[in-house]
């Protein structure tokens, strides 16, 4: 009996593994395209098949169909065996069959070890919303926790079970041969077993999760039940959110990890190391046993891992909860990038891109306009101290600006089958802003009502490693490689620490802004000539605070010049109040010249939380 239970677990896995429905065609657009369609929940569904998957479609409808008829017969031969041991067992001795768990559950002993390897780790800022939803009163509603991976979900979510009765809680892990009517069986057993609190993660893996969500919340959480969800695909939860789970869920995101929390968690001080890695949680220190972490390295090492993690946390992420939201139907204008199998490669490509033009303004505005930057002042002073003449006494400024731009740019579009269009980038571009992978710090002018669109990266390892990989291609170009080895990898330094400077300004200003109370924000201030990297306004008492952001350990004049130019300080006092303080974010002590006051900047960050 056991090994006949143990074949049709098994005949069920691989039924679940195939695609469900029956094959039907729809003419669109005078073209011929095949749909499986099934009915669920009272409900008739379709999913649309790309000509390329047309033949294998045929073939696993026709092998789903195979097993079926293999498990019905294996299911009626258990029946009869069942009623034959019944029929030979004392009326108290009477045989009872316990169907197995069709996903993977974990109770009892076996989820306390589990818990065990997280219970003394730090907890995420949001892991207090989680355990306020844990502790508050029923109101029918789950639980979701939103965000990219390597962001700390599944730890959070056995740090949530260890802190709850274990015994009156599952986790379940999700894979992707899992089907909601699965699931559903589970919960219908673990709530006639008494199991109240059900953590599922990587919920967002079985394909018709974002179609059928309203499942959790309708039927077990309105009964009683508190039940928690995680999965990498987060964009799939924003979009159950406006259909299955509207208003029937609490969303808590996990994508944004700021300086401060990176700082506690990981016990990292150091800003530089934020920016090269910063963005996700490093599995050696906050991993346990789970494939997620399995790998042991920061996500952002190189530009290798990168890729990946943009190919598996991003650009997967998007297409697969795509292709499982309404069966397919909502790619609206990436439908053919969808269909010639290019959608996951134009996501790559363009966040790659981002962080080419995000570059590109490094070396226009500190490398190139301002007479090669800070990168030939510093380099002149340090050949005149060693007696020698400095590389960037010697090049050709245009020369050289016209071959860094040539080989930052993307020049590869021949490849690509389908021309990217204005409205393929917008709908991206939306996905991104929707994974919090992107936020616009919108830029306000003196002089004009105008914004100015300023999109920056929550991850900053991400776009520098991505940074960092494209310099240190200029050391293979043949202009560079006229010059000495030293002197190259002189230049390509001076430029990653320009890019250095460009994202701390950045991240001061999302971190700052995400921080601050209701009543005060924060934007960078651009004037005719100049800027002030950020202004601090509080409405209510209609002052300001002007910023300059510098990454370098020393203080210069040349650092505050705006803080003190007259001109600026009166546009923007007319604007936005009385200025009551001028300061200089930079790696150093505390200090103060004249009436600028300098912070360092790792202090500010890490006390941000505490902002009121």
């Amino acid at each position: 009996m056991q090994e006949k239970l143990r074949k049709a677990q098994i005949i069920r896995k691989q039924i679940s593994d195939l695609p469900k429905g029956n094959i039907t065609y729809k003419t669109i657009r005078g073209a011929r395209r095949m749909y499986l369609q099934w009915n669920e929940d009272g409900k008739k569904q379709s999913r649309y098949i790309r000509a390329c998957d047309e033949r294998k479609t045929e073939e696993q409808v026709a092998k789903r169909e195979e097993l079926k008829d293999r498990l019905i017969r294996l299911e009626a031969s258990m029946r009869f065996s069942v009623v034959r041991e019944a029929d030979t067992e004392s009326a108290d001795e009477a045989v009872v069959v316990h169907e197995a768990y069709e996903t993977r559950v974990v109770t009892g002993k076996e989820l306390t070890r589990l818990c065990s390897g997280v219970e003394d780790m730090k907890r995420r800022e949001c892991f207090s919303s989680l355990k306020k939803y844990l502790d508050s009163k029923h109101d029918g509603r789950v639980c979701i926790l939103y965000g990219l991976r390597r962001t700390g979900k599944t730890v959070m979510l056995l740090q949530a079970i260890s802190e709850t009765d274990i015994d009156d809680a599952a986790y379940i892990k999700i894979l992707s041969s899992d089907t909601m009517a699965m699931l559903n069986r589970d919960l219908r057993h673990l709530s006639e077993a008494g199991i109240s609190y059900v953590f599922i993660d990587e919920i967002t893996l079985m394909s018709d999760f974002i179609d059928s969500a309203s499942l959790l919340s309708d039927i077990y959480a309105t009964s009683g039940m508190k039940i928690v969800l995680s999965g990498t695909d987060s964009l799939g939860f924003a979009l159950s959110m406006e259909d299955e789970l509207y208003d029937r869920a609490h969303l808590i995101h996990t994508t944004f990890i700021p300086f401060r929390e990176y700082s506690r968690l990981l016990g990292i001080s150091d800003v530089d190391e934020y920016i090269r890695y910063g963005g996700t949680l490093r599995a050696g220190e906050l991993g346990f046993a789970d494939e997620e972490f399995a790998d042991g390295e920061a996500a952002f090492r190189d530009d290798e891992s990168t890729r990946r993690y943009i190919d598996t946390s991003i650009a997967r992420n998007i297409q697969h909860s795509l292709s499982c939201y309404q069966a397919g139907g909502h790619f609206r204008q990436l439908i053919e990038l969808y269909e010639a199998g290019e959608l996951t490669n134009v996501i790559n490509r363009l966040v790659e891109d981002m962080n080419h033009r995000f570059l590109l303004s490094v070396l226009e505005r500190d490398f190139v306009s301002h007479d090669l930057g800070s990168s030939r002042q510093i380099e002149r002073k340090r050949a005149a101290a060693s007696g020698v003449d400095g590389m960037l006494e010697e090049v050709d400024e245009a020369k050289i600006t016209y071959e860094l731009k040539r080989i930052l740019d993307i020049r590869d579009r021949d490849e690509r089958r389908v021309e990217l269009s204005e409205d393929h980038i917008k709908e991206i571009m939306e996905y991104l802003f929707m994974l919090d992978l992107i936020v616009d710090v919108t830029g306000e002018t003196v002089g004009g009502e105008s914004k100015i669109e300023h999109i920056v990266f929550s991850q900053p390892g991400m776009r520098y490693c991505q940074a960092q990989a494209l310099v240190y291609s200029l050391m293979k170009d043949e202009v560079f490689l006229s010059y000495p080895l030293k002197q190259r990898r002189d230049v390509t330094d001076m430029i990653l620490e320009e890019v250095r400077g460009r994202m701390l300004e950045e991240i001061v200003l999302l971190e700052t802004i995400k921080a601050l109370p209701r009543g005060k924000r924060a934007f960078k201030l651009e004037f005719a000539v100049g800027e002030f990297d950020m202004v601090v306004c509080d409405e209510r008492e209609l002052s300001c605070e002007i910023y300059e952001i510098k990454h370098s350990r020393h203080t210069d004049p040349s650092q505050y010049r705006h803080l003190t130019d007259k001109g600026k300080c009166k546009a923007t006092e007319m604007r936005y109040g009385e200025i009551k303080d001028r300061i200089v974010l930079y790696n150093g002590e505390d200090t103060a010249v004249k009436s600028i006051h300098y912070r360092n900047v790792v202090a500010y960050l890490e006390n941000l939380g505490f902002l009121r």
